[in-house]
């Protein structure tokens, strides 16, 4: 591991650790853990959901119920692994009944995930699910039209690809939506190997499903946490 890499590692550990007894909103009175995110901490490729759901706020792991089996499976079909990328969510608490995020929650949560993308510094951001992807996209447009759909966005200071997915959950309850969803995955690849973007378009035309053009183309604090910036 290179000094630099190291260096971005440890803050990512003092990030984990600020968020960790967090209580700038109501959830801290409600969660069991807070849920920072897992995976590689100079991973090229990051996802974002909404919220840890039950198992998540048990085990302190994102995506480690159903829909995270599904995630590790699609990673799988596309010759990665959970490992080798890095996981984690908007909200960082679980709201209490898996309801919506509310504003104040997104507003406490929002600088931990900025500061994740700018010290992982990731290629691609992948949305999964319409709540992240409205977040992240600042935009209403729905999950469906964009899904796909590379854009160009500026987050945590740095300029990426984000790729809104369906979200894995979806995926469960609906067949066609699993094959889109894996269909979805399999533009991941080749998208990773496109150069970083240079800098977000003033002005963001209606989403497709086209391709974006080629030429532009630790100490932690619970012991099971110990490999999450790996």
């Amino acid at each position: 591991m290179s000094s630099a890499s190291e260096q971005r590692r440890e803050q990512l550990v003092e990030v984990f650790n600020e968020a960790a007894v967090c209580e700038k909103c109501p959830l801290s009175a409600t969660r069991t853990r807070v849920v920072f995110g897992s995976g590689n901490a100079d991973a090229d490729l990051m996802f974002v959901g909404e919220a840890p759901g039950a198992e998540e706020d048990r085990q302190g792991l994102p995506f480690v119920g159903r829909a995270g089996a599904l995630l590790t499976e699609l990673l799988e079909g596309i010759d990665l692994r959970r490992e080798d990328v890095f996981i984690a969510n908007v909200l960082k608490c679980r709201p209490p009944g898996n309801r919506d995020p509310q504003p104040i929650e997104i507003e406490s949560c929002e600088p931990y995930l900025a500061r994740q993308v700018q010290l992982i510094e990731p290629r691609v951001v992948c949305t999964l699910g319409n709540f992240a992807t409205k977040l992240l996209t600042r935009s209403q447009t729905g999950i469906t039209k964009v899904r796909g759909a590379p854009q160009v966005h500026s987050l945590g200071g740095r300029t990426v690809f984000v790729m809104p997915l369906f979200h894995p959950a979806a995926a469960l309850r609906t067949p066609s939506v699993a094959d889109t969803l894996r269909s979805d995955f399999a533009k991941l690849p080749e998208l990773l190997k496109q150069a970083p973007p240079d800098a977000e378009p003033a002005a963001t035309p209606e989403p497709s499903n086209a391709e974006p053009q080629s030429s532009q183309a630790e100490p932690a604090l619970e012991a099971d946490q110990l490999g999450l910036f790996g």
